[in-house]
């Protein structure tokens, strides 16, 4: 189960932006009313008419002019993601320039990967076209509320398509920070929107005629039932629903790095990654050694105010989150796990809960079967590589991984064998305009980034010029 869908319905009251590190209230919003819906439904409809005609020179020049604005106002947008929804302000830093860089990466690159491709054939000319499909909707988390954005985005807009945004209900202000970026980068009105909806909305818009697809990053029970209505209308989706990431680590590696790093993927984000590690899977001639540093070390991370920049470990999102992740801590232990370190929420205002790990995880207990978005770390033994793997792919996620191993022999084994999208070898796992991104299994299908990323919303058109008295087949 993943929690980054939490809280998505807006209320009657609006949709509200709420501080995690104290439970305030930071401002409310009044949710689009259903003919507001309509109007931007068609200005994207329109919008796209003009737009998918647009040079990509232009289009890469307006995407340059968002990367430069982020980048000249990071420190103002990093401020408003902390406040929202708890990320350590110097990480929210870094998530701006990462943005930036997705935009000018795309505005670079879209042109080699949306060009003509050449076929020999017995035509006299054969080749594939990508042609953009139209308004992509984008139905996007809380976790990571400007990356998750603009990885749709960019390369969206940049082959051509529209966007509407529905963004998580909890990041108002994201949302409408993102929509105003794109405006004064230039794009044309209705190219960037976003929708400012409750979760129970969207099957309508899914619905609707005038959008053409979906791309969905949240729970795998949003995904089955974006997926499920979808479907029923032949749109195409692309589905990244989290993970339960393992983390193996063998005898032939230096512990320290690994134990080090092991720390830091953990605790990305606040733990509130769906690429963050979570499952700690450990050659039985290191465990004890692992439990010990990495514990101790979980047990060094200072837990307070995001704004503060020698603060480790920030708040939880919302209070959904906190809810869920401390019942699903404690229905672990009640099924016989030990807890090493933490295990509770702390008691100050806020949403905090402490830094936790977790061994001798029992089976069909939450912390094996589902997603955990906190600074929660369960640790596994394994008899070797080969066992470590099944441990790892006894999940049904299969979205991020890595292994520290300095053996040949177990890095292939490792990279040939893992059930995952992404399988990092004595690296944390990271995600890359460069490279696509996306899962399998309950974690999803479809890529986001690289070249597969940008052709996930396009049309990919076969086209064949034959002589006009050439014969040809009449069989497919």
């Amino acid at each position: 189960m993943s929690t980054r869908n939490a809280n998505e319905t807006a209320s009657p009251r609006g949709i509200a932006s709420i501080n995690p590190c104290n439970g305030q209230m930071l401002q409310q919003f009044e949710p689009h009313s259903e003919p507001e819906v309509d109007r931007k439904l068609q200005r994207a409809a329109e919008t796209f008419q003009n737009y998918r005609l647009m040079p990509l020179a232009k289009r890469a020049g307006l995407l340059v002019r968002a990367a430069q604005i982020m980048e000249s106002e990071k420190n103002v947008h990093a401020q408003t993601m902390t406040r929202e929804m708890g990320k350590l302000v110097r990480a929210a830093v870094q998530e701006v320039e990462k943005c930036a860089s997705a935009c000018r990466y795309f505005a670079e690159h879209a042109a080699r990967f949306l060009a003509d491709e050449e076929v020999s054939t017995k035509a006299v000319r054969s080749f594939v076209r990508y042609q953009p499909l139209g308004a992509i909707l984008a139905i996007m988390p809380w976790n990571f509320p400007f990356w998750q954005v603009f990885r749709f985005a960019a390369p969206a807009l940049m082959a051509g398509n529209v966007a509407l945004l529905k963004h998580a209900s909890n990041v108002p202000q994201c949302a409408r920070a993102i929509e105003d970026i794109f405006r004064r980068a230039g794009f044309p009105d209705g190219a960037f929107q976003i929708l400012l909806i409750g979760s129970d909305r969207v099957s309508k818009v899914i619905e609707d005629s005038r959008v053409s697809a979906v791309t969905l990053t949240g729970s795998v029970g949003a995904g089955r039932s974006v997926a499920g209505v979808a479907g029923k209308q032949i749109k195409k989706t692309v589905l990244e629903l989290g993970g339960s990431d393992p983390f193996l680590v063998m005898p032939s590696v230096n512990l320290d790095r690994a134990v080090a790093t092991a720390v830091q993927a953990r605790t990305i984000n606040n733990g509130q990654s769906c690429i963050a590690a979570k499952r700690f899977i450990v050659d039985r001639k290191v465990a004890d050694e692992f439990e010990r540093r990495f514990t101790q070390r979980m047990a060094s991370l200072k837990v307070g105010d995001p704004m503060d920049e020698a603060t480790d470990i920030g708040p939880l999102a919302t209070a959904g989150v906190l809810e869920i992740l401390e019942n699903q801590v404690n229905q672990t232990v009640r099924m016989g796990a030990r807890t090493l370190l933490g295990g509770k929420r702390l008691e100050r205002a806020g949403y905090f809960f402490a830094p936790t790990v977790l061994a001798d995880i029992p089976p069909n207990s939450p912390a094996r079967e589902e997603e955990l978005f906190g600074p929660v770390a369960s640790i596994f033994h394994a008899d070797g590589m080969a066992d470590a793997i099944r441990i790892a792919n006894d999940t049904g996620f299969g979205l991020g991984s890595c292994a520290w191993t300095d053996d040949e022999r177990e890095r292939e084994l490792f990279i040939n064998e893992i059930q995952a999208g992404l399988a990092f070898v004595n690296g944390m796992v990271a995600s890359d305009p460069r490279l696509p991104f996306g899962g399998i299994k309950q974690s999803g299908y479809g890529r986001e980034l690289g070249k597969h990323g940008i052709r996930e919303f396009v049309n990919i058109k076969t086209v064949s010029i034959c002589e006009a008295d050439h014969n040809t087949s009449a069989t497919e």
